[in-house]
């Protein structure tokens, strides 16, 4: 069987996932840690692995997104030493099947592109906006087999996290969905909870309108990241929610370059 390792290194988590030919099978996420070494990150990865029955030498390639670039050469040393698999950074060491028309080609994070990539896989046709909330949200647009660019707005957790730790009396609270209609809130935390969620699928329906506008009938919409879930079931402009996104377009990059490695 095969298998493969996949990594999203964010500046808030590590994802980890396993995934063979039918699809991501299991996925783990570990706090980023600029302090890691790679002996400790590389007993982290064996130890999940192996919980999975995956041991060292069994995973035929490893593949990673970064925007963390001082723990890439730290990923790369754990992996080899630790589980005895080869890593391989998309977009650098491995493209993807995506034109990337951003000004500036480097710049764009390779999570953005990888979900763009996934998208554009399982959606062949319609131009697409692709939201991932996570540290940051962000609108990509993606048209044909291009990468178009997109927008970066403030993320629903590290607002929630500014907020609370720059005003005293306002406590930390969970994002539970709560009612799927907004209701005034009559405490603190009842108020910032309505806010926050409400306040994002509005900004995200609003952009979405304006996004779709730019692109053309028939846009489509898929939402991944931590607060996707949470937020699309009160923003019904979110057609579709994938939540390991990312982590498929990892697979699908891998599937690509063993496709390429067994035809040559």
């Amino acid at each position: 069987m095969r298998r493969f390792l996949l990594l999203d290194q964010g500046n808030t988590n590590l994802k980890v996932g396993l995934a063979d030919l039918g699809g991501v099978r299991a996925s783990f996420t570990l706090p980023t840690a600029l302090d890691e070494t790679s002996d400790s990150l590389g007993l982290k990865l064996l130890a999940l692995c192996q919980t999975q029955g995956l041991n060292p030498g069994q995973a035929e390639l490893a593949v990673a997104s970064s925007v963390v670039p001082p723990l890439d050469p730290l990923l790369r040393q754990a992996l080899a030493r630790f589980l005895g698999v080869e890593l391989k950074f998309v977009p650098t060491e491995l493209p993807l099947d995506l034109e990337n028309r951003y000004e500036r080609p480097h710049e764009v994070g390779a999570d953005r592109l990888a979900v763009c990539f996934a998208a554009r896989r399982l959606h062949p046709g319609p131009p697409l906006v692709v939201i991932d909330f996570g540290t940051a949200t962000t609108f990509d647009c993606v048209s044909g087999q291009a990468y178009l660019g997109g927008l970066i707005c403030p993320g629903l957790f590290s607002s929630l996290g500014a907020l609370a730790s720059r005003t005293a009396k306002l406590p930390r609270i969970g994002l539970d969905s709560g009612p799927v209609d907004l209701s005034i809130g009559q405490s603190t935390a009842e108020g910032l909870r309505q806010g926050f969620l409400f306040g994002f699928a509005a900004m995200a329906e609003g952009l979405i309108k304006r996004l779709s506008d730019h692109l053309g009938p028939g846009t489509r919409t898929v939402a991944t990241g931590g607060f996707a879930e949470a937020v699309a079931r009160h923003c019904p402009a979110i057609g579709e929610v994938r939540p390991d996104l990312l982590l498929e377009g990892l697979r699908l990059a891998a599937l690509d370059h063993l496709d390429l490695k067994d035809r040559a």
